[in-house]
């Protein structure tokens, strides 16, 4: 808490976040069972899921440097059309590589992943730590630790574990997600 909030006014926000959460309940719900079933999937077959993510990245890449292309000629006068053209064909290439060579490059994006993961735990750490009053709100912590945890692992255990530690943790990092969501539901469904 702040030094110019006072109790009854964090009390009025937690009040509003319950209220908001109450309102779109079947949502949260909703999004924590989907979220748990992917992650779920994701375990199960961690090789198919470490494949499918660099493979989506890959398409990625190649949607984002045909239009860089098409925009570099679809502009007249266009001062930066070489730059426009080397992005749209740097982000080409990587996007071929990505999408069509599914076994290469995979410590790549093992590292790209791990970053992801534990910049989200550093934003769901922020985000326990506001709601701290909150029924529930550790639950949001445990998911950022889940999240910071396995960004940690994956770098830890490059390159050998690359190959399947990118599925297992997406769907670790899946499943406190979901269980996140399920559980701050049904904290703000109490009175």
């Amino acid at each position: 808490m702040s030094s110019t909030e006072t109790p009854l006014a964090l009390a009025g926000e937690i009040e509003e976040v319950r209220s908001e959460i109450r309102e779109h309940r079947s949502w949260f719900m909703g999004l924590g069972v989907l979220l748990l079933v992917l992650g779920i999937a994701a375990i199960a077959f961690p090789f198919a899921t470490t494949v499918a993510v660099k493979v989506m990245v890959g398409w990625l890449f190649l949607i984002g440097g045909i239009a860089e292309i098409f925009q570099a000629f679809s502009m007249k006068n266009w001062k930066s059309l070489l730059g426009n053209l080397l992005v749209g064909g740097l982000y080409v290439v990587v996007g071929i590589w990505l999408s069509f060579f599914p076994l290469t490059g995979i410590i790549s994006l093992t590292l790209l992943l791990a970053l992801v993961f534990i910049l989200e735990g550093a934003v769901k750490l922020a985000m326990a730590f506001k709601l701290k009053p909150m029924e529930g709100w550790g639950w949001v912590l445990f998911s950022a630790i889940i999240a910071i945890s396995a960004g940690v692992l994956l770098v830890a255990g490059l390159p050998g574990t690359a190959a399947w530690a990118i599925g297992l943790l997406v769907g670790v990092n899946l499943l406190g997600a979901g269980m996140s969501y399920l559980m701050i539901t049904m904290a703000a469904g109490k009175t």
